[in-house]
């Protein structure tokens, strides 16, 4: 029995797979080694009853998430599952090549993720080659559901956004000046908080002040990540998974294309390619 994890701030999409076949698929909040410990890690596997009544029989688990980029961070994912999962092989890896993985199988290209975080990196069909691309919610993220919701609270705190979509936000959220602020600068998980806007932006993606906004961001991030890459890599194509991506896909392939780039695929979620690739190989 093997478990494929794809995790990302928010959600974490598990399938539990044995005999070619998945048996069981299902989501829990996200988990971010850079963000939380060993404890709060557990105490999110415990409450999860597919776990609890699998945990002896899976052999193999392969995690990848935003929060496992380095070897350490790596390192304590491995640990707290090995914990939880006592039977089984534990391998945690960054994101970027779960979406490589997801969209180009063992083919070579660059692959992008633009969801709650956002990154991008070429992918030579084996592994990830390594950039300096991928710092996180403060300094990077750039058009992703955490750039956007930050985009959008700094012109509501700054009074610079059109006076509809600032009711429509003051409708839909307990807003004001003080709780935005605790909630990014204090309380935990401000990523959690950012990201939460994702909703009302795609409610309202027609709005022309929220369009800009998107495309805005969408442009940022092909000039800072796909560009350089491009540059590096000629003729390579370009696939995505993520939300922003697929939710924006329409406009993504508008911006790529007058950029000069091969846009091939675009998926939301690489959790269902990724299993079925594993199983394949086990």
């Amino acid at each position: 029995m093997i478990v494929v994890v794809f995790s990302g701030s928010r959600y974490a999409d598990w399938r539990i797979a044995d005999k070619n076949r998945v048996l069981h698929g299902f989501r829990t909040s996200g988990i971010n080694s850079y963000i939380q410990d060993e404890r709060y890690i557990l105490q999110l596997l415990n409450k999860s009853n597919h776990l609890i009544n699998n945990a002896e029989k899976i052999r193999k688990i392969y995690f990848f998430g935003a929060g496992a980029s380095s070897p350490d961070r790596q390192e304590k994912i491995e640990r707290v599952l090995a914990q939880f999962f006592r039977n089984a092989k534990v391998k945690a890896s960054h994101d970027v090549l779960a979406s490589a993985i997801s969209t180009f199988g063992d083919e070579k290209g660059i692959v992008g993720i633009i969801g709650s975080g956002s990154n991008a990196a070429y992918y030579n069909g084996r592994k990830v080659l390594p950039n300096n691309y991928g710092l996180g919610y403060i300094l990077a993220d750039e058009g992703s559901t955490n750039w956007l919701g930050r985009q959008l609270l700094k012109d509501f705190l700054t009074e610079t956004m059109p006076s509809g979509i600032r009711e429509k936000l003051l409708q839909k959220y307990n807003l004001d000046r003080r709780l935005i602020l605790d909630r990014v600068y204090y309380n935990p998980n401000p990523n959690l908080f950012l990201t939460s806007f994702a909703d009302f932006i795609y409610e309202n993606r027609d709005e022309p002040y929220i369009t800009q906004h998107i495309k805005k961001g969408l442009e940022i991030y092909i000039k800072t990540y796909l560009l350089p890459l491009s540059e590096s890599y000629p003729d390579s194509q370009f696939n995505f998974t993520g939300s922003v991506a697929n939710n924006y896909a329409d406009w993504l392939r508008e911006l790529g294309s007058e950029y000069g780039l091969h846009i091939g695929s675009i998926i939301k979620e690489p959790v269902q390619n990724l299993v079925k690739y594993y199983i394949n190989k086990n």
